[in-house]
């Protein structure tokens, strides 16, 4: 069973084992996109080890990092709520590693004829809008370093690793600044002792401290998806 992504291991045993015909085990390289603005989703992702960002494009094509999505979530939402295609959203890979892979229509079928799977993929709905409603929160009333530490936890958790191989472009757009903002905060939260930073990467010392620094959102998202999805995270790092 591919326990490690969260979601597919949440689902009951005999769901599961309906859709495992259906799953492939992929690698999925830095800076592929998923899925393109308004193209139908042909294939869900469950990531494993990799990291993926979503990603808002603008009218005048401008872009803005809305969220990530890890081991504990899945790329292809739009799947199984009422459409086939796409919104304005991209989804990009962020940090490469493994996923596994499935059609989209299989899950849809799977999701209206079997409620066990409907509950579960509902909790994952409200989960994730909970994830994106905390990040306009966060993003409002929160300081840079506050930020800059959780969403380095939140990458962390999400492919079980504290290295951590993220531009600063990336991390410039989940916190809504520029890079040489980015490279200021690390080099603080760098002299506090938590991390070691480089310039293309990150290394988490000091969970402890780490979270001493990140803001009350990197908590709150762990019991809301513990409380839907019973995944007990703090058991899982």
């Amino acid at each position: 069973m591919h326990t490690e992504n969260l979601l597919l291991a949440a689902l009951p045993r005999e769901v599961y084992e309906h859709l495992e015909k259906n799953l492939e085990q992929v690698s999925l390289s830095s800076n592929k996109i998923l899925h393109h603005p308004g193209e139908t989703i042909e294939d869900v992702y469950f990531p494993l080890n990799c990291l993926i960002s979503v990603t808002i494009t603008m009218k005048d094509g401008s872009t803005v990092e809305a969220g990530v999505i890890g081991n504990r979530e899945m790329v292809g939402i739009n799947a199984f709520m009422g459409g086939t295609e796409t919104t304005q959203t991209e989804y990009i890979v962020q940090v490469a590693g493994d996923a596994v892979r499935m059609k989209a229509e299989p899950l849809r079928k799977e999701f209206d004829q079997n409620k066990q799977m409907r509950d579960v993929m509902l909790k994952y709905t409200q989960a994730f809008i909970a994830q994106i409603s905390q990040n306009v929160a966060c993003n409002r009333r929160h300081s840079i370093e506050n930020r800059f530490a959780r969403w380095l936890l939140e990458s962390s958790d999400r492919i079980q690793s504290d290295e951590l191989d993220l531009s600063q472009e990336f991390i410039s757009h989940m916190l809504g600044v520029r890079r040489s903002g980015v490279t200021e905060t690390a080099r603080h939260v760098q002299e506090k002792g938590p991390i070691q930073y480089s310039r293309k990467k990150i290394k988490i010392v000091d969970r402890h401290g780490l979270e001493h620094i990140s803001c009350e959102c990197y908590e709150t998202l762990k019991d809301e998806y513990n409380r839907l999805l019973k995944f007990n995270l703090r058991e899982n790092r």
